[in-house]
């Protein structure tokens, strides 16, 4: 990654994801983006918009001069601040950076636009074209030692893979690698033992320390989430499985289900952007079908 952009509202949640930005740029080198805006409503005045313009500038300002004071990075810190929708107004502004990542906390509530209220955490996961970690009310570890890597049974599920064993080396993880299903069908477990050999090649083409272990049960959230906490996991990597709807992406069940549960940052990835960056996976010849 070279840019972590990082949405905010303000409130004590949502500098939460301030301060796992900053771990994030200090393995990276990433430079930091934070990012406010000011969302579309019909009574807002322009009065009231140069109001909140005003604050934002303020607390950004404060923010980056603690920042500084504290040493917590050496790395460029910047800000913006924009008017518009919410969810496109981030994920368009992280569009016009190569290699960005958005950290995204999933609750807040600032006393003016609140960011993360009414669904907007939801669409800015569904329509990024980049990588989102979110953070739900989660603790920050100083390092991530431990990284949670569920593969299910669809296609799409391995191309997470690479980002991940490129995050796993900065931060000399391990990955933690399961496998995850509903079903006992002998053809499903095959073709999980068949992706989980094929994902274990890859980690060892790359010295990635890792362990594999397959799992069953009646809940994939449940599953992954428990095993995370068994393995006393710093972030979960999952796929973001959007789904279309009529009028909108939606997020599928498990990655809105691991988003809304998880006690730990979760890394999540659209598939259709993925897609191009994962050539070095498929050359391997293990992710065909």
């Amino acid at each position: 990654m070279k840019t972590i952009i990082v949405p905010l509202d303000f409130s004590e949640e949502s500098l939460t994801g301030v301060k796992l930005s900053l771990m994030l740029a200090k393995k990276t080198n990433a430079n930091i983006q934070l990012i406010h805006v000011i969302g579309n409503k019909l009574n807002h005045s322009n009065e009231l918009i140069g109001t909140e313009n005003q604050y934002a500038k303020t607390k950004f300002e404060d923010i980056i001069q603690k920042c500084k004071e504290n040493d917590d990075t050496n790395c460029a810190l910047d800000y913006t601040i924009k008017e518009g929708q919410i969810f496109r107004e981030i994920t368009k502004f992280a569009d016009n950076y190569n290699d960005a990542l958005i950290v995204l906390s999933t609750h807040g509530g600032s006393g003016f636009e609140e960011l993360f209220i009414g669904g907007n955490a939801y669409k800015i996961i569904s329509h990024s074209r980049n990588p989102v970690i979110t953070i739900r009310r989660s603790k920050i570890s100083s390092n991530i030692n431990n990284i949670v890597l569920p593969l299910d049974i669809t296609f799409e599920t391995r191309e997470k893979v690479p980002y991940t064993v490129e995050l796993a080396k900065a931060f000399s993880s391990k990955i933690h690698l399961i496998t995850i299903r509903l079903s006992n069908l002998k053809s499903i477990q095959k073709k999980l033992h068949q992706y989980a050999g094929q994902v274990i090649a890859y980690l060892e083409t790359h010295k990635i320390p890792y362990s594999i272990e397959h799992l069953h049960g009646s809940n994939l959230t449940d599953l992954t989430l428990d095993y995370s906490k068994s393995v006393d996991a710093d972030l979960i990597s999952i796929m973001t499985e959007q789904e279309k709807s009529a009028t909108n992406l939606l997020l599928g069940n498990f990655a809105h289900q691991m988003i809304n549960k998880a006690f730990i940052p979760v890394l999540s990835f659209p598939n259709y952007h993925l897609r191009i960056n994962t050539e070095d996976i498929w050359s391997l010849g293990a992710f065909n079908a």
